[in-house]
């Protein structure tokens, strides 16, 4: 089922479906993907605008959204987004926001009890938020039948364990225990590193830098392929420069290299790259030219 906030998308035997939180101009271009300089965004401007960058502000265009999955009779959610009521202090896009996600997953066929894993790919808050609703005063999952698979790294470094004494953001750590913490009471919250095979068709990888637990998901079923890469890309300009790290990034170096290495196994594989933030088109494929990476197709359907 499609409306302005859902686009679906058929890869072998797997259906994507994208679900759209908020889409919006979020920084200055260059605030956000520091070390790209002017030329890049201008010299791609006629296809960046609109849905990339608003040029006349020098704006960057993203998009908060959920990847939803069924495969193998199962339903997958990538990422969660934002969520409502949240104390985000100093994000003004986030805070105490209040949206029509959940009845827009509805409206994609899906119900909360029928989702059965929920990808966090990180855990930062724009990626965790819509794991809980408040229930009246207490933060309680949001899907009570669903296994949520959190990067053991990340758990750690931003968990009471480890982050919160040692230097985390308050930010952090209100995220933690409102979107993270509540799934781990009931149990459901399954920590992973290395690798993580979820079903015949979707495992996870680590791909560290933006996060100690970043990582990607990827597809394979029939002929066709895909990377969910969460916040490796906030930009197509980061596919053209891939040695610029978003702002986000926690590790440049470490960031960098992989983005480096998982773009161009995209390339050599014909893997169609899913970032979580574009703010038009939300998938393509990418090519290697002389050295060099460039966008192919944009995909049509999401």
């Amino acid at each position: 089922m499609t409306n302005e906030n859902t686009q679906t998308l058929l890869l072998g035997d797997v259906e994507i479906t994208r679900v759209v939180e908020a889409r919006a101009p979020f920084a200055a271009a260059r605030d956000l993907v520091p070390d790209s300089g002017t030329d890049v965004w201008k010299e791609n401007g006629d296809w960046l605008a609109p849905d990339h960058w608003q040029p006349d502000a020098d704006l960057a265009v993203l998009a908060l959204q959920t990847w939803v999955l069924r495969s193998g009779g199962r339903t997958v959610l990538v990422d969660t987004g934002v969520g409502n009521g949240r104390e985000r202090p100093g994000s003004p896009l986030f805070h105490r926001r209040q949206g029509t996600f959940m009845a827009d997953l509805e409206a994609a066929g899906v119900r909360p009890e029928e989702v059965d894993v929920v990808v966090n790919t990180h855990l930062h808050a724009d990626h965790v938020g819509w794991n809980t609703l408040d229930a009246g005063g207490e933060w309680v999952p949001a899907f009570p039948n669903a296994q949520y698979l959190i990067p053991a790294a990340d758990d750690a470094y931003f968990g009471p364990r480890g982050g919160y004494g040692g230097g985390v953001r308050e930010v952090d750590r209100l995220v933690y225990e409102d979107s993270v913490a509540p799934v781990h009471r009931t149990g459901q919250a399954i920590l992973w590193e290395g690798s993580h095979r979820i079903d015949g068709h979707l495992t996870l990888e680590a791909a560290p830098g933006h996060t100690p637990g970043s990582s990607v998901l990827r597809l394979a079923s029939g002929t066709d392929r895909a990377v969910f890469v969460g916040d490796m890309l906030h930009s197509p300009v980061q596919v053209l420069r891939p040695s610029c790290n978003s702002c986000f990034c926690m590790d440049a170096a470490q960031a960098a290299d992989t983005r480096r290495r998982t773009l161009a196994r995209a390339a050599e594989l014909g893997e169609l790259v899913v970032p979580a933030h574009f703010g038009g088109t939300g998938a393509f494929e990418v090519r290697e030219e002389k050295g060099r990476f460039v966008i192919g197709a944009w995909a049509s359907g999401i």
